[in-house]
C-alpha cells in the first residue's frame, strides 16, 4: 500500500463526520498519525477513532469549539504532546446556518451569523496562528473553502460567502510569511456533498445544482483526495494555490 505520509502527524478540525472524517480516514491510510477535533458529537467521533485504530493507525479526537479563539494554543499543544509535533493542518471546521436569508430579512438569526464568522474566520485564523509556531519543516497547511468563497452566485449566502473568501486570502498570506520555513499553504474549493452540515433549502438546492458542470453533489470522498494530494509530498511545490473540488461552479 502506499504510504506517503508515513511518519507525519496531521490534525484534522471538525473530522467527526462528513468531509472532516473522510479526511482524517484517508490521511491515516496513507500513513499519517491523526488528530482530529469536534464540538459536541463525542460518539461520533469515537465511532470515527474505533474505526481508524482498527486499521492500525494512530489517531485520537480532541474536544475543541472554534468558535472559542481562545482555546487554540491549548488545542494545539495537547495535538503536540500527544503526536510529538505536527506536520499538517487541516482546516476543516465550519458550520453554516442562515443560508437563504438576504440580508435584508428581519428574522435572520444575527447572533446564530455571528457565531458562524467566529468559527468560520476568526477561529481558522487562531489555529493557524497557533499551529505555524510548531509546524515542522516542509510542513502543510490546507484550509477547507466553498466554491462560494470566489463566485457568490445566488442570494441568501453573503455571510457565509464572506467568511469564506477571507480565510482563503488570510491563506494566501500564510504562504508568503512562512514559505521561508518549507511550509505551504493551500485552499480547496469544496462543492455540494453530504457532510451532516445543515443543508441549503430547497430552492437555494436547485439553484446551486444548476450552476455546477457536472450537475451532482459530491462525495467526501472526493474532496478528502485534494485535501491529501495537497498534503503529500507530490504538492511540494505547491502553495498560495486554490485547488477546485466543486464540480465545476466555476467553470
Amino acid at each position: 500500500m502506499n504510504e506517503p505520509l508515513t511518519g507525519k502527524v496531521a490534525l484534522v478540525t471538525g473530522g467527526s463526520r462528513g468531509l472532516g472524517a473522510a479526511t482524517v480516514r484517508l490521511l491515516a491510510e496513507q500513513g499519517a498519525d491523526v488528530g482530529f477535533t469536534y464540538v459536541s458529537s463525542q460518539m461520533q467521533a469515537q465511532a470515527v477513532v474505533d474505526e481508524v485504530r482498527g486499521t492500525g493507525a494512530k489517531v485520537a479526537a480532541f474536544r475543541s469549539d472554534q468558535a472559542d479563539t481562545s482555546g487554540a494554543p491549548a488545542l494545539i499543544d495537547e495535538v503536540v504532546a500527544y503526536f510529538g509535533g505536527l506536520d499538517i493542518l487541516v482546516n476543516n471546521a465550519a458550520i453554516s446556518p442562515e443560508q437563504g436569508r438576504t440580508v435584508d430579512d428581519p428574522d435572520a438569526d444575527t447572533a446564530a451569523l455571528d457565531r458562524m464568522h467566529a468559527t468560520n474566520y476568526l477561529g481558522v485564523i487562531a489555529i493557524i496562528r497557533a499551529a505555524s509556531r510548531v509546524l515542522r519543516a516542509d510542513g502543510r497547511i490546507i484550509t477547507v473553502s466553498s466554491g462560494l468563497g470566489s463566485r457568490v452566485g445566488i442570494p441568501g449566502v453573503a455571510d457565509y460567502s464572506a467568511s469564506k473568501s477571507g480565510i482563503e486570502r488570510y491563506t494566501m498570506g500564510v504562504a508568503r510569511d512562512l514559505g521561508p520555513r518549507g511550509i505551504t499553504a493551500n485552499v480547496v474549493e469544496a462543492g455540494l456533498m453530504e457532510t451532516g452540515m445543515e443543508p441549503p433549502n430547497p430552492e437555494t438546492l436547485k439553484a446551486l445544482l444548476s450552476s455546477l458542470s457536472l450537475q451532482r453533489i459530491g462525495h467526501p470522498s472526493e474532496i478528502a483526495a485534494a485535501i491529501a494530494f495537497l498534503a503529500s509530498p507530490a504538492a511540494s511545490y505547491v502553495t498560495g494555490a486554490v485547488l477546485d473540488a466543486h464540480g465545476g461552479y466555476n467553470a
